[in-house]
């Protein structure tokens, strides 16, 4: 956030709410019980025995209900479920909570204030499992090599190309298939591969060395032939 408020990484100083044209559909609590509230859920996440699905999407609709920040509070909640996630399972490291939503940002911010209405997090709750759910499905059937099989574009073929003979760098794989080096480019073009078993990483213990490098699979080779 830094740059982009002059507050990054305090808890605000003044009152906010989630505006939908000219109607506040949100007003957080007041500045001065920020504090506390986020002391609460967080002693809340540190104690409580509920299934890490069902914590994380709490403390993800909390953390946007209190709005403990000036801006980007809905980055930082999906940002946080991605952690608690991802603690419970790695699979969640490599599909964030804010790929998920990207697609459904209507309906997520429409849920939010449902549930503020309604009082409580059930609705917000029900809606992120059946985005998770949809989400990991799609990475299932990515794993069987279906969608992989059907979407075998230029640059797919590409990057396979690439490292064909030897291990490349995601710059490097990027750059074969005239993508930039940014990391929603790895993310949409690279990760998919890796979880497909046509790509796999040198270093499969440090995923995010600075020295990772890309080699071709043996099923990646017979989906290339």
């Amino acid at each position: 956030m830094e740059g982009l408020v002059d507050d990054s990484g305090k808890f605000r100083s003044r009152s906010v709410g989630i505006a939908k044209g000219n109607r506040i559909v949100h007003l957080a609590p007041p500045a001065e019980r920020v504090p506390g509230l986020m002391k609460d859920l967080l002693d809340w996440l540190k104690r409580t025995d509920a299934h890490p699905l069902i914590t994380s999407c709490v403390f993800h609709y909390e953390l946007e209900f209190i709005h403990p920040f000036a801006d980007g509070n809905g980055r930082i909640g999906r940002l946080w479920q991605t952690l608690i996630l991802s603690q419970w399972n790695a699979l969640f490291a490599y599909l964030p909570v804010e790929t998920v939503i990207r697609d459904r940002q209507a309906g997520y911010y429409k849920i939010l204030a449902t549930c503020d209405k309604a009082g409580n997090s059930t609705a917000f709750i029900d809606f992120l499992l059946s985005a998770l759910l949809t989400a990991l499905h799609e990475v299932g059937n990515l794993h069987s090599g279906e969608q992989v099989d059907e979407q075998l574009s230029e640059q797919v073929a590409s990057i396979l190309k690439a490292c064909v003979k030897t291990p490349r760098t995601k710059a490097e794989l990027l750059e074969s298939a005239g993508l930039a080096n940014a990391y929603l480019n790895y993310k949409r073009h690279i990760l998919p591969l890796v979880h497909s078993g046509v790509l796999e990483m040198t270093l499969p213990e440090k995923p995010n060395s600075r020295l990772q490098k890309y080699r071709i699979t043996e099923k990646g080779r017979a989906f290339l032939n």
